[in-house]
């Protein structure tokens, strides 16, 4: 074909970034648009994209934003006010939390914004710019097609930005202009992908400088957080724990950015020495788990992973994003001022900032001449490793320090789990991930809900990935209420993610910050058993556990560790039980609160 529509256009750009599901609800702006998914094919003529069809435009962003934590870019589509406004929730978000995802809006046709028409979905008043400019605070750039001639072009500077910065972009598209034709032949020139070059000068001084820190160092450690996997750096990060051996440590939200050496579940079934086999590899050995000494979070972090990052020499820290619940409400308390920090757009070294010196060439760089800075430094053993080998107990009560750390090692290498704000976010902390696990948890953000609808984006993700990857969640059982929808869309898509749900009977983190017994904490209690076959899964599990000993029985099953159907298990738990770090959060929270 020597031309192409243009919504077509749209579609085989981001099929060609391997962007092959995309989110949404239909409506009657972008009709015209969701046509053209279907025109895109692959090499033996079947459609390659697929529409998922969610129950809600914040649904929506969710699952964009949780497919785009997998993929590394996500697409939500929503129709012009109405739809894009219930989205915007989930895209501020993946703003916040440096994800990318394209918003692609169907607005009115061009005529009709001349005109200034009073169409529904307005406000009445003509301005059909109002909703675009809501956008502009939370989007890293939009655009609001015009004109034909440079529709292609701004569709791909959308797209590159979207994926490079790692942050929602917001794309208009008049309905008009999706049927219009543009040259196919701009198709063969793929997006340019690639960064910005450094500036060689200011680099430069930045690798000197900490060369010379690291030549200087006797107790280094590196601190890992979640943009250094958001913005493609987990390899850069691995060679530098690799060639200096120092010891490494992340954030809750870096949580899953290396490896932790955790157990595999399905090593151990057929193992049931390897706790104490891998235990011992830990400590030895020069692998990135070898190293790997824990979740640093400030005053809540465990006494010896506090004591052994705080007083180190040397903090190089990767990608950090230093919000209250990522830090133990601001708690750092290092003992150094030698901390060096590499962000996605600049390094600051103690207080001198290196504006454009990016973290993954900055990376690079130091990678291939860190050796000799390193070579003085003698290993240290990092805090040592508890891994959970407790046996059954018959008729005990769950609570959520056993389930934390018995379930790690249920745990399967390239498993990805995801864990609501709440009980969950802070009670992952306390597990082990396999390697090669992927953490999706929304710790700065924080909107409740945001999990299932990002668990969807995730095992679709996982489905075009590999059929076998387990997609697990862990959501509160109010939590679970706002979204609950798009569980029906996991079973439209016979996706088979395991959904772990924490009945405790209510909002214990709230309750644990204010109003124990206050009624706005409840929540009316659901069958959560039923919803599954309510939503019309035909080959499903619903269990519920509420001991220790039928806990054991589940992830002992082999059957059950196969991730062969949709999976709904509820956890029963007491309604204050918490893990520990979230208690004394919650204190902090409460008393700071109090005080402002």
């Amino acid at each position: 074909m020597a031309e192409i529509t243009l919504g077509r256009y749209l579609f085989e750009r981001l099929h060609q970034l391997e962007v092959n599901t995309i989110f949404g609800v239909p409506g009657d702006f972008n009709l015209s648009l969701l046509d053209k998914i279907y025109e895109v094919e692959d090499a033996h003529g079947k459609n390659s994209l697929k529409w998922a069809g969610n129950a809600n435009e914040l649904n929506a962003a969710y699952a964009a934003d949780g497919y785009s934590r997998v993929k590394g870019l996500g697409c939500i589509v929503t129709t012009f006010g109405v739809g894009e406004l219930s989205a915007l929730n989930g895209i501020a978000g993946s703003y916040a939390e440096h994800v990318g995802v394209l918003h692609v809006v169907g607005v009115p046709s061009i005529s009709s914004q001349a005109k200034q028409l009073l169409l529904h979905h307005t406000l009445g008043n003509g301005d059909f710019t109002v909703f675009h400019r809501m956008s502009n605070n939370i989007s890293q750039t939009t655009a609001f097609i015009s004109d034909i001639n440079s529709a292609p072009a701004e569709i791909d500077r959308c797209i590159r930005t979207a994926y490079i910065r790692q942050r929602p972009v917001y794309l208009g598209l008049p309905a008009n202009l999706v049927d219009l034709l543009v040259p196919a032949s701009l198709l063969n020139t793929p997006i340019d992908l690639s960064l910005q070059p450094n500036d060689p000068d200011a680099q430069e001084e930045v690798i000197e400088t900490v060369l010379e820190l690291i030549h200087k160092a006797e107790n280094p450690v590196i601190l890992v957080d979640a943009c250094a996997s958001r913005h493609g750096c987990k390899e850069e990060v691995r060679k530098l724990v690799e060639t200096t051996q120092f010891p490494v440590f992340t954030t809750p939200m870096g949580k899953g950015v290396v490896d932790e050496g955790g157990v595999d579940g399905e090593l151990l079934e057929n193992d049931p020495n390897l706790i104490s086999k891998v235990a011992a590899r830990l400590v030895s050995g020069k692998s990135v788990s070898s190293r790997f000494g824990g979740v640093y979070v400030g005053t809540l972090s465990k006494p010896e992973v506090k004591e052994f990052v705080e007083n180190a020499d040397l903090i190089l820290s990767v990608g950090a994003i230093l919000s209250d619940f990522n830090t133990g409400s601001f708690s750092y308390s290092y003992k150094t001022k030698n901390i060096v920090e590499f962000h996605s757009d600049h390094t600051k070294i103690r207080q001198a900032t290196f504006p454009g010196v990016q973290m993954k060439e900055a990376l690079q760089n130091l990678n291939s001449r860190v050796a000799p800075a390193a070579a003085h430094y003698k290993v240290k053993p990092v805090p040592k490793i508890k891994l959970a080998n407790t046996p059954a107990t018959g008729n005990v009560k769950l609570t959520q320090e056993w389930l934390w750390t018995k379930v790690s090692s249920w745990f399967r290498e390239g498993d990805i789990i995801i864990t609501e704000t709440g009980t969950s976010a802070f009670g992952i902390v306390q597990s082990r991930f396999p390697n090669n696990t992927i953490g999706i948890s929304q710790v700065l953000w924080g909107s409740i809900g945001f999990s299932v609808g990002a668990t969807l984006g995730a095992v679709m993700a996982a489905q075009e990935i590999d059929p076998n990857k387990r997609v697990i969640l862990f959501v509160g059982d109010g939590s679970l209420q706002l979204t609950v929808q798009e569980i029906s869309t996991m079973i439209r898509w016979n996706t088979t993610p395991y959904l772990f749900v924490l009945n405790n009977d209510g909002y214990t983190i709230e309750r644990l910050i204010h109003g124990e017994t206050a009624t706005y904490n409840d929540i009316q209690p659901w069958e959560n058993l039923a919803l599954l076959p309510t939503f019309k899964a035909t080959h499903y599990d619903a269990i519920r556990v509420a001991t220790v000993g039928e806990a054991e029985d589940l992830f002992k099953n082999k059957e059950f560790g196969k991730n062969s159907k949709i999976r709904l298990i509820e956890v029963m738990l007491p309604k204050m039980d918490a893990p520990q770090n979230l208690v004394k959060q919650a204190q902090i929270t409460a008393a700071t609160n109090e005080q402002q």
